[in-house]
Parts: C-alpha cells; sequence; structure tokens
C-alpha cells in the first residue's frame, strides 16, 4: 500500500510541471484553430512568445522569437531589426534560460519524453563538447543565412517545432488536404529530424535543448545578468560539487550559460548557499533565526528576555506565512485569470480579418459567350489593379491580368520571408526570359511586407532580379471598413495560409491552371507549351 500511495505521489505534477503546462496552454490558447484548420493572425502575432513554439501552429497566438527574428534580418538589408532584436534583449535580460526551464512548450515536450521508462544517457565530456553546438547553429542558421541568402536557415532545414506544432497542426485538418501536394524532399529532411530529436528526448535529457537550441544558446549568455533565475551565494559555497552532479545538463557551476534555471540543485545544496533571485518577496520562515539561546545558568531575566524575543519570533514566523500564502494565491488566481480570459477571448471573441472572405470585384465586364467570373480553372480570372515596383520603390503603375488579354499571364503570389518562394522564383524568371513575347510572367508580393507605400522586397528583387522580365507587383491593403486589411488579391484567388500560388491564364484571361504548392521549371513548361500548341 505505502509503493501505491508513493507511486501516485510521483504522478502529481511539480509546481515547475503546472507552470510549463500553463504557460504552454497560455500560448497556444486559440485552442479553435485545431477545428479550423486555419493559423491566428490576430494583433498578438505581432509580440513573440519568449520560448520555441511555432508561428504556424493553430493554435498560436504569438510568433516564435526565432522565426520573427531571421524574417527580420532577413528584411533588414543592413538595417538593424530593432523590435525584434529589443523583445528578445528584454526577454533575455529578464529571464535568461528561466524561459528554457519554465516557459519553452518544446522543452515541455522533451521532459516528458523522458519520463519514459528507458536506460538514460548520461552527461559527460562528449556532451559537454556538443553543447557548443548550439552557439555554431545561431551563427550560421539564424544569422548568417538569413544575412546573406534571405532565407530562414533555422526554420527551413532544423526546426522541430515547424513540423510538428505547424506542419502536423495544419495538414492535419481535412481542408488543408491540398497542402501536402508542397511537401517534398526539404519536409522528408526536417520529419526524419524531428523523429530523431523525439526519439532522442527518451533516452538524452532535452538534447535539443542543450546540443541543437540557437535561442537557449542566446538567453544562455544573459543568464548571469537576468533579473529572474538562480543564483550561487559564494561565500556559502564549499565546493561540494552536489548541484552539478544533481544537474541534468551540461553545467560547470550553477547558472552558467548552459543552466536552464530548473531549481532542482536548490534542495541538495547542503549549505543553503542556491535560491532563487528575488526570493525575499516570499521570505521563507527558516531564514530567521532564533535570536536568543538560554542554558541552565540563565537568569529569570535572560529566561523572560528570551520568550520574549521568542514570542515574537513566532509572532513574526505566522505574519511571514500568512503573508506568503495571500500572495501565493493572490498569485494563483491572476494567472487563472489570465488563462481564462486568453482562452475565452481567443476563441469566443476574437476574429481576425484572415477569416473574412474578400468580396469580388462586381464591375468587371466580360465578352459575351466568355466563362463565367471565378476562380476555379475554367472561369475566367477576376482583375484586378496592382501596383509596379522597381529600384524606386513603388512606380505608380498598375497592371491588371484582364487588360493582357493576347498573351499567357502567370501570376505568382510570393513572400521574401517564404522561403519556397524565393527558391522558385529562378524559374519564372527563366520563362519570363524565354517566353517574353508569348507569356507575361507577374510576381505579386504579399501587401504585409510594405512600409510607407516602400516594399522591403524592392531591395531583394533589385539585388537578384534587377534586369528580370518579371513584373514585380504588391498586392493590396484595403481599409478597415472592407474587413479586410491584407493580401486581398491573393485571398481573393483562393489562397490561404501558404504561400506561394500560381494561377495561370491563357490569352484570353481563363484559368488554365491553379497551383496550391511550389512550381518547377518543368511544370511550368509543359502547361505554356500545352497551351501554345492549342
Amino acid at each position: 500500500m505505502k509503493k501505491f500511495f508513493s507511486k501516485l505521489k510521483s504522478l502529481i505534477p511539480t509546481k515547475r510541471k503546472l507552470i510549463q503546462l500553463y504557460s504552454a496552454l497560455l500560448f497556444n490558447a486559440n485552442i479553435k484553430g485545431f477545428v479550423s484548420g486555419k493559423i491566428y493572425k490576430g494583433a498578438t502575432k505581432n509580440v513573440c512568445a519568449p520560448g520555441i513554439n511555432c508561428y504556424s501552429c493553430p493554435s498560436a497566438v504569438g510568433a516564435c522569437p526565432l522565426g520573427a527574428l531571421q524574417n527580420a534580418l532577413g528584411a533588414s538589408q543592413h538595417r538593424a531589426p530593432f523590435y525584434v532584436i529589443g523583445i528578445l534583449m528584454l526577454y533575455a535580460l529578464l529571464f535568461g534560460r528561466f524561459i528554457c526551464g519554465f516557459l519553452c512548450p518544446f522543452g515541455l515536450i522533451q521532459e516528458l519524453l523522458y519520463k519514459i521508462k528507458t536506460p538514460k544517457l548520461k552527461k559527460s565530456r562528449v556532451t559537454r563538447i556538443l553543447s557548443y553546438l548550439k552557439y555554431v547553429i545561431l551563427v550560421f542558421f539564424v544569422v548568417f543565412i538569413p544575412l546573406v541568402y534571405f532565407a530562414p536557415g533555422f526554420c527551413k532545414y532544423i526546426c522541430p517545432a515547424g513540423v510538428l506544432e505547424g506542419a502536423f497542426g495544419v495538414l492535419g485538418h481535412p481542408d488543408n488536404a491540398n497542402e501536402m501536394s508542397r511537401l517534398g524532399p526539404l519536409f522528408t529532411w526536417k520529419f526524419l529530424l524531428l523523429i530523431s530529436i523525439l526519439l532522442g528526448s527518451v533516452f538524452i535529457f532535452r538534447i535539443f535543448c542543450r546540443f541543437l537550441c540557437p535561442l537557449g544558446a542566446l538567453y544562455g549568455l544573459f543568464n548571469h545578468f537576468s533579473v529572474f533565475g538562480i543564483k550561487l551565494e559564494k561565500h556559502k559555497c564549499t565546493d561540494c560539487g552536489l548541484c552539478v552532479s544533481k544537474c541534468k545538463v551540461d553545467i560547470r557551476h550553477v547558472n552558467d550559460h548552459e543552466c536552464i534555471n530548473c531549481g532542482e540543485c536548490i534542495d541538495v545544496c547542503p549549505t543553503q548557499a542556491i535560491s532563487w533571485k528575488g526570493s525575499k518577496i516570499f521570505l521563507p520562515p527558516n531564514e530567521i533565526s532564533d535570536p536568543v539561546s538560554i542554558n541552565e545558568n540563565s537568569t529569570e531575566e535572560e529566561i523572560a528576555l528570551a520568550n520574549q524575543q521568542r514570542a515574537e519570533f513566532e509572532a513574526q514566523n505566522a505574519r511571514i506565512k500568512k503573508r506568503n500564502k495571500i500572495l501565493k494565491i493572490v498569485a494563483g488566481c491572476v494567472m487563472l485569470g489570465v488563462l481564462a480570459f486568453a482562452l475565452i477571448y481567443y476563441n469566443f471573441i476574437d476574429t481576425p480579418n484572415e477569416d473574412v472572405k474578400p468580396k469580388p470585384p462586381t464591375n468587371q465586364q466580360i465578352e459575351e459567350g466568355a466563362p463565367p467570373l471565378g476562380i476555379e480553372v475554367g472561369n475566367t480570372c477576376y482583375g484586378f489593379e496592382m501596383e509596379v515596383f522597381d529600384e524606386n520603390g513603388l512606380t505608380g503603375e498598375k497592371f491588371d491580368p484582364a487588360n493582357n488579354h493576347g498573351k499567357i499571364t502567370i501570376i505568382n503570389f510570393w513572400g521574401t520571408w517564404c522561403s519556397g518562394c524565393v527558391d522558385e522564383l529562378p524559374y519564372f524568371d527563366r520563362i519570363a526570359t524565354e517566353y517574353k513575347d508569348t507569356v507575361t510572367v507577374v510576381a505579386v508580393h504579399t501587401s504585409r511586407d510594405f512600409l510607407d507605400g516602400n516594399p522591403p522586397a524592392k531591395d531583394f528583387v533589385m539585388t537578384n532580379y534587377k534586369d528580370s522580365n518579371i513584373i514585380f507587383t504588391r498586392d493590396e491593403a484595403l481599409d478597415k471598413e472592407d474587413k479586410y486589411s491584407d493580401d486581398y488579391y491573393f485571398k481573393l484567388l483562393g489562397g490561404g495560409d501558404s504561400y506561394p500560388i500560381t494561377i495561370i491564364l491563357d490569352e484570353k484571361g481563363v484559368i488554365i491552371s491553379a497551383n496550391y504548392k511550389d512550381m518547377t521549371y518543368n511544370e511550368l513548361k509543359e502547361i505554356i507549351d500545352s497551351q501554345l500548341t492549342k
């Protein structure tokens, strides 16, 4: 019976586990996203969650700090992305790797897998050396690749959360079944990497956090300076080594760059040299010692004074206990209130503009006998004027596919932040050159990356496609009265939550192909040649 109750007790989550579960639910409060299969794109998506939590997860209500940093660097063109860097520095200075130990959903997933009963690989000199790999990943995949190649290197080639939370979360919905056609060798690589990490988490404690996570590498640099976390009082430390031996990660001493601030070392320290930063807010009673001691030789006056001081000590102890209890109750109520509000707000109140279907144009005239207007193959494509841009920004010129009769029109919707879009642009450039007399290629950049009428995509285009025959335009952003704030044409022609899409029109403006995936040169050439030989 004693064993039974002991086992039952072990199933009760620790305070840290409860905080991890709480933060995972708070940062993924849009539960209805799994029901609708849609990614939340409300106002809070402009703010980064502190831990790794994929932007594309249907339940995510914030952006991933790593994804935001890579996209900001890729679009910065040698201008410092102060907003994203400022948020990351704020998190780092406040919490350091406390975020890893308490607030990162992917860290929680790894810890739960580690609880599976199997032989475990303990830390060693090899794991300590491998722990520096994440700093290489931070420099090369998070900083170098976005700056030089305008692509989110870590998200594209490594991030397991993107597959687990984003790809599975979105593609698992029946309405997104057509997105499966986008998957290719790169997804296969990331899927295999995810499986390896998840399996590795069963045998190695937090394998991803320790060896691969660039966010943990960044936060670790601020561990010593962070406001919250654990601290070591060196004058109390006897260098017994119990804290280092107890720790499951590759620390050399308490609160170094590898420490995730889980706090498990606090209980094993024999001299109480390890404590929480800011712990005096919740001052434990045992930090106040009895100031008076008595013995058999004590006088009546000393005994009376000792009793008085002991009574004061007990009264103070009682006040501290009461204060701590009240503070914990208030903090718990506030946390539950915030979580309840978030769940109600995101699932029942907030309806982002992206959920509103765009209104098609009503004044478009088509030739007699032409197919009806629509977005399906065989329909006459809606007409819409798009602003053209060049090396000077928006030119004021307009392009309307409805006025491009006599030539095949390829309309490609893309964004600089979309790695698949960037990868396929050379194919469109080649088509625009080889078929310049019979085909018009239009690359429509998302409206969300345009600031003050001057597109961030401009520098990318001018660096890579300055002399291209592609017509580069931008999508339209309507005012809020129309309940639609961005990417009007993308949505009008059937775009969902992911880029790119490519719509191909014949010489009369009729849709002959609609592709909701990356295109290859051969696929484009085959469609064009088949149309030209009719």
